[in-house]
């Protein structure tokens, strides 16, 4: 009885963070669906998104009245600016592949990133390599190859999407390995205070220097922009992370695989975008590279 009213506590915490997780993975499937709607170029969507995501942050910070720039060293300047940079590359990048690409092949593909984390890990801070992520490495590698032959016979831009929603991913790895680093001595609100504030700051540089519009847009569009930056970003990205409280780093990683599945549902009943089986296919492949890749990561950790 004892050993029951002890774990109580702990079940209702997951059962929490489970639920929290789960209204996260369901907001972030609606980010592709969102920007497909939204008739804006690519990179002025991704510059609205991030600065109606840090504006609404730093107000936030700024009703707490907390001190955003305090304490920080020269080396934590530099990697939250890193890791900005790597945000601002992963959503420019993704928001344009999903120009070329369908939802399907571009949300599968940009969630490779676990993988690329894994490899990063192994490359910059000097983890040591096992033989489940050279097995994720060739899992996912021919699910990505399967969807780009596929792609390549629809056409030469589908493939183009297809690369550049890996090059995104690359992207978020990027900017997940330094803030692998920066959350060890920043809370984790300051911390995505600080590099949406700068990924912003990169994207209105970015869309100056190539004089992308950044007003014109349709009524509704302004609607999904906002919807983008509230949904996917503000409710989605921060429920996954309020559920690490609660819930492994590892089940997280794996939970946000539902996005692709999610986000593929949903293309297909509002966009009536088709999928096929080879994609569906190459998804497999992808998924059960990461969820070995994940695995394999746990093992490098512990």
């Amino acid at each position: 009885m004892n050993l029951s009213k002890e774990s109580r506590p702990e079940k209702i915490s997951g059962l929490l963070g489970f639920g929290v997780l789960t209204t996260g993975v369901t907001a972030i499937s609606f980010a592709a669906i969102l920007i497909k709607l939204c008739k804006a170029p690519a990179l002025s969507i991704a510059a609205y998104r991030m600065v109606i995501a840090a504006v609404l942050f730093l107000l936030v910070f700024l009703f707490r009245r907390q001190t955003l720039l305090k304490n920080l060293t020269s080396r934590q300047i530099l990697l939250i600016v890193i890791a900005g940079f790597f945000l601002a590359v992963h959503f420019s990048l993704w928001i344009s592949s999903l120009e070329y690409t369908s939802v399907a092949s571009s949300v599968v593909l940009v969630t490779t990133n676990p993988l690329f984390v894994a490899i990063g890990s192994i490359l910059f801070l000097k983890e040591h390599v096992n033989y489940l992520i050279v097995l994720a490495i060739f899992f996912t590698i021919s699910g990505a190859v399967i969807i780009g032959v596929q792609d390549f016979h629809i056409g030469s831009s589908q493939l183009f999407g297809d690369v550049l929603a890996l090059l995104a991913a690359i992207g978020g790895s990027g900017y997940l390995l330094t803030g692998r680093i920066l959350r060890r001595s920043l809370d984790a609100f300051r911390y995505a205070t600080l590099v949406y504030t700068i990924s912003a700051v990169f994207l209105i540089f970015l869309i100056l220097g190539t004089h992308s519009p950044v007003t014109g847009f349709r009524q509704i569009d302004y609607l999904y922009l906002l919807l983008l930056a509230l949904v996917p970003q503000m409710i989605g990205h921060t429920s996954i992370n309020w559920s690490l409280r609660f819930l492994s780093a590892s089940f997280v990683a794996v939970a946000i695989l539902g996005e692709p599945i999610g986000a593929t549902l949903l293309a297909y009943f509002i966009l009536h975008e088709n999928v096929t089986w080879i994609k569906v296919l190459g998804a497999a492949f992808i998924i059960l590279g990461i969820l070995i890749g994940v695995k394999g990561e746990s093992k490098l950790q512990f």
